[in-house]
């Protein structure tokens, strides 16, 4: 059963400066699974005072992303929806009134036009809910207003999570150094410190170091943009630094939520596997409901042309039935099947070196082209392939001798969905023009 603590007010608080990180992601995925498990409070706090590197376009990139992957937030003003996030520009008074209160303390000093924060000298002991106990200091004076007058990072989120009623702070470890700062300043505004859990770093697949904006599989909208499922990659986004505990992988989203805690997160840095995301999507993609499937593939055969000879609803439904078991990913199902709806179809140039390696096809595929033209059963899969495996067997050889040749004389391609499946729904016809093609295609 999920623990319910309604004072569980977590927050994601990126910067509009760039493209949506991998990293990020994992953070704002971390933070909403934990209110969503103690059915407490999940914000999202855009820090945009960075008036230089902050767009437009990144904030609609990152929310876009947040919405794909189903992450939604619970509170803010109404700007951009019935819970618009918070945005850091429009909360400058309150920050002013903050900075009131520590000029009035005598922990604040003007220097070089810049305002300067007058560190205690005491250490800060930080019970982290992931790395333990961790002790810290911060001995130099730091800067928390800028000579422009624009806040620093370090102050204005001390306020927020002040004033938003924060209890806890999920983020990379990356920040534990800006601890003791942070630490620093809510001991100035007299108030305990949120409790603290620094997520392991997300290490790039090969070599050693983070992962960075530039490594391959970094950024979220490529994976919207290449056709992943948000669930998917949802769910392989949980195991970078979380497990079951079980060797389970693949796991519905509502059962992630009931097992997700902050102790059973690990210290020890995340390895990315872009091949296992990948697989696992492949997992997702073949486990969809038939319409669920065919909703989503539809759009993507349109926008391929595949649709322009405008076959039939049944015939189009039966395609992607026999290729969604076949299919590693969406992304690839109109060169998967595109043969299906084109007679001017590619023939794949290795397939071709692979097929001609095991001597000329063309033999194999007239021997058996003559044989089915003058054979009159039932265009089944189960007759179909009764009559292969005879005529193989009469001339002594393996069934594969002939579909290896067959498949890629009618698709060209040397692997698919079934093949019996695949000359069914071809047709005699196409299958018998195909076939006598070939190797002129």
């Amino acid at each position: 059963m999920v623990p319910s603590d309604s004072t569980v007010r977590v927050r994601f608080a990126p910067s509009p400066t760039g493209f949506f990180h991998i990293g990020s992601a994992r953070t704002a995925l971390f933070n909403w699974l934990y209110a969503r498990h103690c059915g407490g409070t999940f914000l999202l706090r855009i820090e945009d005072t960075d008036r230089q590197r902050d767009t437009e376009e990144y904030l609609q990139v990152l929310l876009d992303g947040l919405r794909w992957l189903g992450l939604d937030w619970d509170e803010g003003p109404t700007v951009g929806g019935p819970h618009g996030p918070y945005f850091q520009s429009q909360r400058g008074e309150i920050y002013a009134a903050y900075l009131q209160k520590l000029r009035d303390s005598g922990r604040v000093y003007d220097k070089d036009g810049a305002v300067w924060f007058r560190v205690s000298g005491e250490p800060a002991l930080i019970d982290d809910r992931i790395r333990g106990r961790v002790q810290r200091l911060e001995e130099k004076d730091f800067v928390i207003v800028r000579s422009d007058g624009s806040p620093v990072f370090h102050f204005v989120i001390v306020v927020d999570d002040i004033a938003m009623a924060v209890s806890h702070v999920i983020r990379g470890e990356d920040h534990l150094s800006n601890s003791s700062k942070h630490v620093e300043l809510f001991r100035a505004f007299d108030r305990p410190p949120p409790l603290y859990a620094h997520i392991p770093l997300i290490l790039k697949t090969n070599g050693p170091g983070k992962m960075s904006k530039r490594d391959s599989g970094a950024l979220i909208e490529e994976y919207q943009r290449r056709h992943y499922l948000p669930e998917a990659v949802r769910n392989y986004l949980c195991l970078l630094g979380w497990s079951p505990k079980n060797d389970r992988e693949i796991l519905p989203i509502e059962e992630i939520i009931a097992l997700f805690d902050l102790p059973a997160v690990n210290r020890n840095n995340a390895r990315f596997d872009e091949k296992k995301l990948a697989h696992m999507n492949g997992e997702y993609v073949r486990a969809l409901p038939a319409e669920e499937f065919y909703g989503r593939a539809l759009p993507l055969l349109r926008e391929a042309g595949l649709l322009a000879g405008a076959p039939t609803e049944d015939y189009v439904r039966s395609v992607l039935a026999l290729c969604q078991e076949k299919l590693r990913g969406l992304e690839e199902l109109p060169h998967f099947c595109a043969y299906f709806f084109r007679e001017d179809f590619s023939m794949d140039e290795n397939g071709r070196k692979k097929i001609f390696a095991a001597g000329d096809p063309a033999v194999r595929v007239r021997e058996f082209l003559a044989a089915l033209g003058q054979w009159n059963g039932e265009w089944t899969e189960n007759s179909l392939e009764q009559l292969l495996r005879a005529f193989a067997e009469e001339r002594g050889r393996k069934t594969s001798d002939y579909v290896h040749p067959l498949r890629y004389a009618v698709s060209g391609q040397t692997v698919g969905p079934g093949f019996y499946g695949m000359l069914t729904i071809l047709g005699r016809e196409r299958v018998l023009d195909r076939l006598s093609r070939f190797p002129c295609h």
